[in-house]
């Protein structure tokens, strides 16, 4: 099972950043995905969960109304989409699963918003 995010970088506040998960080694289309962030000097936080056919999805409420969670099961990739970002949207965004009962994380993708 491979994760790798990617879409990061820095933005000014009131910006827009699109972040991918690409994934390989299991089968995609059966599996719940989800993002989470770590800010610096804090704990991990859930951000977003998108089910296996992309019909339901849930958000924190630090980013509910701002974030958008999709996925295309023929790319084999999930996106979450972020808007109206803020300054304390800055943290590492990882992307994961669970799959035969164990959890896999991607990399990171580093997403700053700064003026």
């Amino acid at each position: 099972v491979q994760l790798q995010a990617s879409g990061g970088g820095m933005v000014q506040p009131g910006g827009s950043l699109r972040l991918s998960c690409a994934a390989s080694g299991f089968t995609f289309s059966r599996h719940w995905l989800s993002w989470a962030r770590q800010a610096p000097g804090k704990d991990f936080e859930w951000v977003s969960t998108i089910n296996s056919g992309g019909t339901s999805t849930f958000y924190a409420d630090s980013v509910k109304g701002r974030f958008r969670i999709s996925r295309d099961n023929s790319k084999n990739t999930m996106y979450l989409q972020m808007n109206s970002l803020k300054p304390e949207d800055t943290a590492v965004y990882y992307c994961y699963t669970r799959v035969w009962a164990k959890n896999y994380w991607g990399q990171g993708t580093q997403v700053t918003v700064s003026s």
